[in-house]
């Protein structure tokens, strides 16, 4: 082929390839190697054309070639380097792009592509040195800033990579890459709100970008704002309904709306499509420890660790489906491989605090809240498991105050009215609102404040779960009982019931504990005395060992029914079942055989509770509302408590300040049940004896 005739062929060939004819380009640089078969570009312009057409081991022989005949060619090494990282063979990549460089430093592109193959081979450290450098060839390269950012997140440098991502947009605002990583790493170091911005503007970029719209949901879910997250998702599905990073999100915030059964079919589906994906499977165990399925919980979160070792969230969800169980070296266990893993993790070191105030180490507890509020100052699980222990101290000043975090929570009763919340200030001829906002039991110790409420002049409203009505209308200084979910009449002003300590500066030397503030229906009172029968000469004796199932502290506050031999083995008490619910089951088969007498199928509602205890002569119960009962009533009360008790009861002793009749029992060690039965069993024998039910 004359001379001329090869310039033209190689310049008609390169029109060929940009126009993206690439056959007809191909042929031409086929027919120029059979005449040439040394020509440097024509081999290296086979070497791109077969990359283009996806025949890379092809290309990297025609480019090898083209360097055999033309070493010093940047060009060809930095493109046998960009197949090289195509296929996956980052080291001869990175090693390609070090040959480019050498023989053109200055050129930034060089280092930006070495850098890239670098941080693909986790070699972080030299990654951003060469982006560095980079920069420093050419600042104004907003991918060099980004992929610097990149590398920096994932050495958990967040301030230095959100630098980086901000320059980038600074050089190229409609850069949507850079504006998805700042979120992603904002949302790493508890800047949810700016995450939102980031992905919100990714999103107006890249409208049809499933994952923005995931990862916006998935920080909203975060931020508590589960409508916005659940709807984001769900357009993220739409987009791309085989996303199964969206699917997993949308299960994560489905559960937090506690919508649990729809997370565990979003969750199976983001599997179905991914069965790998370590995240779906963590969510998943979220979602069926939402339904109590605490079991299947523990085996997804076993497979989310197992196709992701490291995974730091798993480990802390594992431990809180532990520490339910009772398992609570493995909870720890748990939760120290999630800080170990990433030390920053806020919730870990939250739930770590929880998890050691289970076992009653209250100084690591302690340490653990507060390294979890140094993270996140906001942290409102943090504030509430610190304020426990403050109260449980006797800390009432510093306890009442931080247990306002409460409201903070998902499952608080948040209420929103148009009338002012109370601040302690005059009442004289105001109604005040009293709303219930926890359990019966806290409901139960807490109306007692309703009457300084009305000696400071207030006419006091009170709405509560139908199942207190009746028996929070006893109290003479309570105008009127509305039960949850009826309308509510006039008032000038409301307070959360448990915010009334704080609001009238409750101590230990001020708690208001005159008894009974609460009193026994009469004509329900007459109908249990008949109902009992003629009272003889035994003891007669309430007894509960089970609280609600669902409660947290359920397996260490509740007393096998077998435990409780012991004490039906007694001679001259009778003894008369508490139990409701599902455990008033327990008493059917436990009353056969013994002196147990069950009620369960005539106890309507708290106040028939009431009614039959002002017929006994002492209640003993493990820790539940009916201790809360019998002490508003004034009846003898023994409450029998696990190792590490509510904060109520303080840390040691047999008397409480809030219930004048009522005696503590304690474990002396985590578990030992038989010890304050065997106890128990001793005094009521002396009871029996003629002794006092009473505390002295």
């Amino acid at each position: 082929m004359p001379t001329i005739h090869l310039q033209q062929a190689l310049a008609l060939a390169m029109q060929y390839r940009q126009a993206g004819r690439l056959a007809e380009a191909e042929a031409i640089y086929q027919q120029i190697i059979e005449v040439h078969p040394t020509h440097a570009d024509a081999l290296h312009f086979l070497g791109l054309i077969a990359n283009d057409a996806g025949r890379r081991e092809v290309a990297l022989d025609w480019i090898h070639r083209a360097i055999a005949q033309q070493p010093d060619n940047p060009a060809a090494h930095s493109n046998l380097g960009t197949i090289y990282d195509a296929l996956g063979r980052f080291e001869e990549a990175a090693a390609s792009y070090r040959r480019a460089i050498a023989l053109n430093p200055a050129l930034a592109e060089l280092h930006f592509n070495l850098g890239n193959s670098l941080r693909k081979l986790h070699r972080s450290a030299e990654a951003i040195s060469v982006y560095r450098r980079a920069l420093e060839l050419r600042n104004a390269f907003p991918q060099a800033w980004n992929n610097l950012g990149l590398t920096l997140g994932e050495d958990r440098e967040f301030a230095a990579a959100v630098h980086c991502f901000r320059h980038a947009i600074e050089i190229a605002p409609q850069y949507p890459d850079a504006h998805y990583n700042l979120g992603r790493t904002l949302c790493e170091t508890g800047d949810f709100d700016g995450a939102v911005a980031a992905y919100r503007r990714t999103a107006t970029l890249k409208p049809d970008f499933a994952m923005a719209w995931s990862s916006l949901g998935g920080v909203l879910a975060k931020s508590g704002r589960l409508g916005e997250a659940i709807e984001a998702l769900r357009h993220a599905v739409r987009l791309d309904p085989d996303c199964a990073d969206a699917q997993s999100n949308l299960g994560e915030a489905l559960r937090r709306a506690g919508r649990c059964q729809e997370a565990e079919s979003a969750c199976q589906r983001a599997i179905q499509l991914c069965p790998t994906h370590a995240q779906a499977h963590s969510n998943l165990g979220s979602a069926l420890r939402g339904q109590g399925r605490d079991q299947e919980a523990v085996e997804a979160f076993l497979r989310a660790l197992a196709l992701n070792p490291g995974f730091p969230e798993a480990h802390n969800n594992l431990g809180a489906v532990y520490a339910d169980q009772g398992r609570v070296a493995e909870a720890e266990a748990m939760c120290r491989c999630a800080i170990q893993n990433a030390p920053n993790f806020t919730e870990a070191h939250e739930n770590l605090g929880s998890i050691l105030m289970d076992q009653g180490r209250f100084d690591e507890a302690v340490i653990a809240y507060r390294r979890a509020l140094e993270l996140d100052p906001n942290n409102s699980d943090a504030k509430l498991g610190l304020s426990l222990i403050l109260l449980l101290r006797g800390d009432f000043e510093s306890g009442w105050r931080m247990y306002e975090a409460r409201k903070q929570l998902g499952e608080w009763h948040q209420r929103v009215f148009s009338e002012p919340v109370w601040d302690g200030g005059g009442l004289h001829g105001k109604r005040i609102l009293i709303y219930v906002e926890q359990g019966f039991g806290d409901s139960i110790q807490f109306i007692r404040y309703a009457s300084l409420l009305a000696k400071r002049g207030g006419e006091v409203i009170v709405e509560c779960p139908s199942p207190l009505a009746d028996l929070f209308a006893s109290m003479k200084d309570v105008r009127q009982v509305i039960a949850r979910g009826s309308p509510l009449p006039h008032f000038d002003a409301h307070v959360a019931m448990l915010s009334l300590p704080l609001v009238l500066q409750t101590d230990r030397n001020n708690i208001p504990n005159e008894v009974p503030y609460l009193l026994a229906d009469t004509n329900r009172r007459e109908l249990w005395k008949t109902l009992l029968g003629p009272k003889g000469e035994c003891l007669r004796l309430g007894l509960i060992w089970a609280g609600n199932p669902r409660h947290r502290h359920s397996q260490t506050r509740n007393i096998p029914a077998e435990t409780l031999q012991r004490l039906l083995l007694l001679e001259g008490v009778e003894f008369h079942s508490l139990q409701v619910n599902p455990e008033a089951s327990q008493a059917s088969e436990f009353v056969r055989g013994t002196k147990l007498r069950d009620h369960s199928a005539r106890i309507r509602d708290f106040a028939d509770t009431a009614a039959l205890m002002m017929n006994l002569d002492l209640v003993i119960s493990v820790d539940t509302a009916v201790v809360h009962l019998a002490g508003a009533l004034g009846c003898p009360v023994w409450t029998l408590l696990p190792f590490v008790p509510d904060w109520r009861w303080g840390l040691g002793g047999e008397t409480t300040p809030w219930y004048p009749t009522m005696r503590l029992f304690r474990q002396p060690a985590p578990g030992d049940w038989d010890s304050v039965i065997k106890r128990v069993a001793e005094e009521l024998a002396l009871l029996v004896e003629g002794g006092n039910p009473h505390p002295q």
